[in-house]
């Protein structure tokens, strides 16, 4: 799935989970609410309701569409959730600094990298 890329692991609720080096998880059906916390940890993001209502969307999205979310879909989501204020790019990449919500939010929801990430 990550070919040459070193394996990783992070320990959720006393069991390893293999992540590739960039954090994303290597088998998705090992991911849960618990991956979350860890590689949260891991990462040094303090996770808030907000962190949580971005990781559920974006596994529902791609339950529904089998493909990741485009960040313009993301906000316009959560611009009528959140309303103008916070439901913006600058916002959502604010609440996940290292990559974005597209970056960072699919690697805590469990999600494979996007088309043409590196």
């Amino acid at each position: 799935m990550y070919p040459n890329m070193q394996i990783r692991k992070v320990l959720v609720d006393g069991k390893e989970i293999r992540t590739c080096s960039e954090g994303y998880i290597v088998n998705l059906d090992e991911w849960s609410e618990g991956f979350v916390r860890a590689q949260a940890e891991v990462e040094g993001l303090t996770l808030t309701d907000e962190h949580w209502e971005v990781v559920m969307f974006l596994r529902d999205y791609f339950e529904e569409h089998r493909v990741q979310c485009e960040v313009r879909k993301m906000v316009k989501h959560f611009r009528n959730v959140w309303g103008k204020e916070k439901g913006n790019s600058s916002y959502l990449h604010k609440i996940f600094p290292r990559g974005g919500p597209q970056k960072q939010g699919n690697r805590l929801a469990g999600l494979l990298r996007t088309k043409g990430e590196h």
